[in-house]
């Protein structure tokens, strides 16, 4: 028998993690941290639905937290089999980790002390390096790899951000082969620094994700357009430039364009750009170290020795001390800080410290899900609640989602059109958004679509 359990991601867009049972084998694809309202991350906490120990293989789509956040918690609960994921995936999960132990430590310290209550984090930085020891082989695109007699797996490149994966999953011998793929999170096309996602092979079964199901995305042109436009537009009028940014492949393309930006004269050479995230950093240092996996203009950047995002003036802030300067600021400064969804680091900070000018703009450039900041903000709140203070949302708002790392609705039937399947099942999507409209357009293809609800039990013979 061949089983699909959905254990995060079902009808939202979290913690997406999937157990499939087939060939004597059990594997997670993915075991990722539930992120959004104080009450979806609580769920992190709780101990897994299924025996930790039991899980043979973990096959990781991509370093994302939401995909790889709670891979130190299944070590601690007992896993002890391999964890298979690309060579930039491995490293990228490294720095993931170890920053996610560390600001779950640091909060853990200062509830204790604000509340004088013991709160001990999910998972502490000794925890992530132990579970880095569990990751085996490395996964090449197109490779197969033998998991067990009548059981491989091939990982294809996804075009979501550097080393991700849509993974095929075959099982069974002979008639009763079955062919599954994950799609993982399928990139959004044309984009400068990553190649396209590639397409899957064909299937009988796609796993696959909805988050923009139920719309299309601005073209990159427009996009970049907008984002100059906007940063020269508040430089002009004497304010600073917020952008919450997630640390992986999002800050990098937009340091790609800034500096096409100042080549082409549409933003200022003195143009103060700072980039305040120690993780974004790291992994900024990281694509460089991986050119093979880049898009075909990045590469020839990297192949006539041009610095991949070549700004003069920009600035990097690994020491808090350095970001706490920025907030003395008062214009001309344009901030890239981490989180995308500004549910935690150090953006929370420089919006306190922004939000509320009206020469300010504040730029959100990736998905934000339901309950975090980030979706209060853009959904029109007026009001706020940064770090304990209440803040008027005075500032201008930018929502572009065109440099989305998600493919939209086009895009993603596009995909799905190569693997040519008899059945979809869709995750990693809104219940009331993405997966509806998804869900119409595969069914009116006369193909079978479900949506399980978490922890539903899918029979994929």
């Amino acid at each position: 028998m061949i089983s699909l359990t959905c254990h995060g991601a079902a009808r939202e867009v979290t913690g997406s993690c999937h157990l499939l049972e087939c060939a004597g084998r059990r594997l997670l694809i993915d075991c990722g941290l539930f992120q959004g309202s104080d009450a979806v991350e609580r769920e992190n906490a709780l101990a897994f639905p299924f025996d930790a120990a039991s899980i043979d293989f973990v096959l990781l789509t991509h370093a994302h937290l939401d995909h790889c956040g709670r891979i130190p918690r299944l070590v601690r609960a007992g896993f002890r089999g391999e964890i298979i994921a690309t060579a930039p995936t491995r490293e990228l999960a490294r720095l993931v980790l170890t920053d996610a132990a560390s600001l779950q430590e640091e909060e853990s310290r200062a509830h204790s002390r604000h509340f004088r209550v013991s709160s001990p984090p999910l998972y502490t930085i000794a925890d992530a390096f132990h579970a880095m020891d569990f990751f085996g082989r490395r996964a090449e695109y197109g490779q197969d790899i033998e998991l067990a007699p009548g059981l491989s797996v091939r990982f294809t490149d996804a075009g979501h951000m550097l080393g991700s994966a849509s993974i095929l999953v075959e099982a069974g011998k002979g008639g009763t082969r079955r062919r599954i793929v994950f799609s993982g999170d399928i990139g959004n096309p044309g984009r400068p620094l990553l190649r396209d996602a590639g397409p899957p092979p064909a299937a009988d079964v796609v796993v696959m994700e909805a988050t923009y199901g139920n719309r299309d995305h601005r073209s990159t042109a427009d996009s970049v357009a907008e984002l100059v436009g906007a940063v020269a537009d508040r430089i002009e009028h004497g304010g600073n430039v917020v952008i919450p940014t997630f640390a992986l492949e999002r800050a990098q393309e937009i340091l790609y364009h800034f500096a096409d930006g100042v080549r082409d004269g549409l933003l200022p050479s003195n143009l103060q750009v700072y980039l305040d995230s120690p993780m974004a950093i790291s992994a900024t240092e990281i694509f460089a170290r991986y050119p093979e996996y880049l898009g075909g203009a990045a590469r020839q950047r990297l192949a006539e020795g041009t610095d991949l995002f070549g700004l003069p003036t920009l600035r990097f802030t690994r020491e808090a001390a350095d970001s706490m300067a920025l907030n003395r600021i008062k214009g001309g400064a344009v901030i890239l800080a981490g989180s995308g969804m500004c549910t935690g680091g150090r953006v929370r900070h420089h919006l306190r410290h922004n939000i509320w000018r009206k020469n300010a703009g504040v730029i959100f450039v990736g998905y934000a899900v339901q309950g975090t900041l980030a979706r209060r903000i853009i959904d029109g709140a007026e009001t706020v609640r940064i770090l304990g203070e209440d803040v008027r949302v005075r500032a201008r708002l930018w929502t572009i989602n065109g440099f989305s790392a998600h493919a939209g609705q086009r895009d993603l039937l596009r995909w799905l059109g190569h693997a040519a399947p008899e059945r979809v099942v869709l995750v990693h999507g809104e219940a009331d958004r993405g997966i509806p409209a998804l869900q119409a357009e595969i069914l009116a293809r006369g193909i079978e679509c479900v949506a399980p609800a978490q922890g539903e039990t899918l029979k994929l013979d």
